[in-house]
């Protein structure tokens, strides 16, 4: 148990698992919306917090939920107005997200290439406890919300045109997704980096659903796989000196390719435990004692 001897590799674990619970958590409604690269667009619009953060020297990570949550209250005003051209404006929004949060870090005193990398891809070593303090409030608020409104969540998820006639307040639950995946965002990049943070929320959902036959057991395993390949890629990036955030995605796909190979055979056997017995026959014969000379098939 040698990586749990480094301080920061202590508040790596607890930022990894953070992270493994709270992107599948949010994610299986992302991948329910079909808006399962909605993580990345909020990926690109947080670099512009972060580049705010080093500019006014403020927490990078609060002020990437500030502008990542302003982005996807914008996003969802252009899903709902833009129509045709609303996905030039996402387009334009995603690609103006990162090239201004390049361009703040590097007019910043602070920021530096090695500083926009670890934001980018994850690093185990610049989570302080500054960072798990701001992790484990905001994911306790994404945890709060995906469980406590599951039911009314996915609802909107699954036929947003029954949730309106049953008398949910679908926009307002549709917004609260999209802020929530936001936070979600700014929790996971210390760890898995703004670049891939949309897989983590994907990855570990699509994996489940592979052998999962309910929205309850997707989502139960979706967050076991998830913090499974968390703690297993930051593991790994200690030993073997490799970034945190392509090897949790890596195992992520890996496990999604491990349970796809399963649910064949899952499949098969749940089939043939559903398939009805044979049905006995008895045919009399004419002029036999009865029960004597039935035939049976």
């Amino acid at each position: 148990m040698e990586f749990l001897s480094p301080p920061f590799m202590q508040r790596a674990l607890i930022a990894a698992v953070l992270v493994g619970i709270t992107a599948p958590a949010i994610g299986i409604y992302l991948v329910q919306r079909r808006q399962a690269l909605m993580g990345d667009g909020i990926g690109h619009i947080a670099m512009t917090g972060v580049g705010l953060g080093f500019l006014m020297s403020a927490n990078p990570v609060w002020m990437a939920t500030l502008v990542a949550v302003a982005g996807s209250v914008v996003m969802e005003l252009i899903r709902w107005y833009g129509r045709t051209r609303g996905d030039i404006a996402l387009a334009m929004l995603f690609y103006g997200g990162m090239a201004g949060g390049v361009m703040l870090i590097n007019l910043s005193d602070t920021g530096s290439n090695a500083n926009l990398t670890s934001y980018l891809f994850g690093s185990l070593s610049t989570v302080s406890e500054e960072d798990v303090t701001t992790i484990a409030v905001l994911a306790a608020l994404v945890v709060l919300v995906t469980v406590g409104l599951r039911r009314q969540l996915f609802a909107v998820s699954q036929d947003e045109e029954f949730a309106r006639v049953t008398g949910l307040p679908v926009r307002v639950l549709n917004l609260l997704v999209a802020v929530v995946a936001a936070v979600t965002v700014t929790v996971a990049m210390r760890v898995v980096g703004l670049l891939l943070v949309s897989a983590l929320m994907v990855v570990p959902v699509a994996a489940a659903q592979q052998i999962a036959k309910s929205f309850k057991v997707t989502f139960v395993l979706s967050v076991v796989i998830g913090t499974a390949v968390t703690l297993a890629g930051t593991v790994t990036s200690y030993y073997q000196d490799v970034p945190p955030g392509a090897t949790i995605v890596l195992l992520a796909i890996a496990a999604f390719v491990a349970l796809t190979a399963l649910a064949a055979p899952l499949a098969r056997r749940r089939a043939r435990a559903q398939e009805p017995e044979p049905a006995e026959c008895t045919l009399e014969v004419p002029g036999a004692r009865p029960g004597a000379d039935d035939v049976r098939v």
